[in-house]
């Protein structure tokens, strides 16, 4: 018989290591635009969870896994300041930085540019955004961290 591990308790653990910031590209999609091409602003945030999820999976780690182990992180806090439109068939740089947290949450802050043909050396800023996420176990409540992950924060109370 196969002994498992208290439901809590974390099995997974990175295989490469963890990065506090990075580059994602994404693609205006057709159905994240209104009649005029531009991308309607509910789907920026769609676009960050794109970044913080790929960020972490270039450590070896899915979210996917995280939520086998019973590590969930929840957003608690999402500003967004809306700078220029992104149109249809946009490519797109989401920068993505963990910027702080504690031993239950993540602070992460965000820029997504557009660097097409007709834009500025270094592109065009379309939104800034900085989120809070907190983690919870499978009951709901608030839980720490899995160690591996809570290096990439920088202290600050909880």
């Amino acid at each position: 018989m196969t002994e498992h591990p208290p439901r809590d308790a974390p099995v997974v653990t990175p295989r490469a290591p963890v990065p506090t910031e990075g580059d994602i590209p994404v693609r205006v999609r057709y159905p994240e635009c209104d009649p005029m091409g531009v991308a309607h602003h509910a789907a920026h945030p769609i676009w960050l969870e794109i970044a913080r999820t790929e960020l972490l999976r270039r450590s070896g780690v899915s979210y996917r896994d995280l939520e086998a182990d019973g590590v969930f992180l929840v957003v608690v806090r999402l500003e967004m300041n809306y700078r220029r439109p992104a149109r249809y068939d946009d490519e797109l740089i989401v920068r993505c930085a963990v910027t702080g947290g504690s031993s239950v949450k993540l602070i992460h802050e965000y820029t997504i540019r557009r660097e097409g043909a007709d834009d500025p050396p270094g592109g065009t800023v379309i939104c800034e955004a900085s989120s809070v996420l907190a983690c919870v176990g499978r009951d709901g409540k608030v839980r720490q961290l899995p160690a591996w992950l809570t290096h990439r924060a920088r202290s600050e109370p909880a």
